[in-house]
């Protein structure tokens, strides 16, 4: 991760990703007459994620915790990026005996934080955003970064600093689709706009593929989020989402669908610590 690492232009499937996601922006004039943020998620949701991550890790652990495990050493240590409430870090202890966790919301950190306490895990904290906060992170056997990349406009500095933290393996989990693409139907009869599909888990593998990482792909489906949340709380969620007021919830409650399985996808690659990287600069 050298400063001395000349910088090469970000491959075309780079450019296309960003350009993709901008297309997601909701219009301004929408924005604009939201009564309040549509973004961001309850810190409940991902410690409640956690739980069944752990749970799972028992009965029938996913291709991405599969992925992890078989590249972790006993005793070796895990950093995950974006961490939320650490669905994806924690069930690898044992294992592994160490965490650390980025992420930019201080609620999820004192979440993961609470967890690790109460499973006697050594762990760290990092608040802030990758890759900024990547030059205050040491390395780690296995980087985990779940449910994150559609949020990344600029994905090659922040492969690239995932790639170089990990020196074994990194893996990374996102739905198939945009998370966002379910409500699609929605926006269409409440607003009329017709919103995007890309980019795609399939474009970001091809992103990958042109940084000349070798990675692995997987597909299978994962419980959805909120099967076992309140439908009063899943229609407020969504309204939200929506930038919708609060007395549209009954029409929202009568044409929402009960959350269904999600097409997640698993990516994992060879880490790079301690090695030049094979890239850097920005994607746009």
């Amino acid at each position: 991760m050298g400063d001395d690492t000349p910088e090469r232009p970000a491959p075309d499937s780079a450019r296309r990703w960003r350009e993709d996601l901008d297309s997601w922006a909701i219009p301004p004039d929408i924005l604009a007459a939201a009564p309040e943020t549509p973004w961001g998620c309850p810190t409940g949701l991902f410690a409640r994620a956690a739980e069944e991550a752990l749970a799972e890790r028992e009965e029938a652990p996913s291709p991405s915790l599969q992925r992890a495990l078989e590249a972790l050493p006993e005793g070796g240590s895990v950093l995950d990026v974006g961490a939320g409430g650490g669905a994806a870090s924690l069930p690898l202890c044992p294992p592994a005996a160490s965490v650390t966790a980025v992420d930019q919301s201080p609620g999820m950190l004192a979440a993961f934080a609470e967890r690790a306490e109460q499973l006697k895990i050594d762990h760290a904290e990092v608040e802030g955003l990758w890759p900024a906060v990547a030059a205050t992170v040491g390395p780690a056997d296995v980087v985990v970064c779940h449910h994150v990349l559609y949020n990344v406009g600029d994905i090659v500095p922040f492969v690239v600093a995932l790639t170089g933290h990990a020196r074994r393996r990194v893996v990374v989990e996102i739905t198939a689709e945009h998370p966002q693409s379910s409500l699609n139907a929605l926006w269409k009869r409440f607003h009329g706009n017709v919103r995007p599909t890309r980019p795609t888990a399939a474009d970001a593998a091809a992103v990958l593929a042109e940084l000349g990482l070798d990675v692995g792909i997987e597909e299978f489906e994962a419980a959805p989020r909120w099967h076992d949340h309140d439908r009063a709380e899943l229609v407020a969620f969504t309204r939200r989402r929506l930038c919708l007021p609060a007395e549209r919830d009954v029409e929202i409650d009568a044409v929402l669908e009960p959350p269904g399985p999600r097409r997640s996808v698993t990516l994992w690659w060879s880490g790079e610590a301690g090695e030049a990287p094979k890239w850097s600069g920005a994607a746009g």
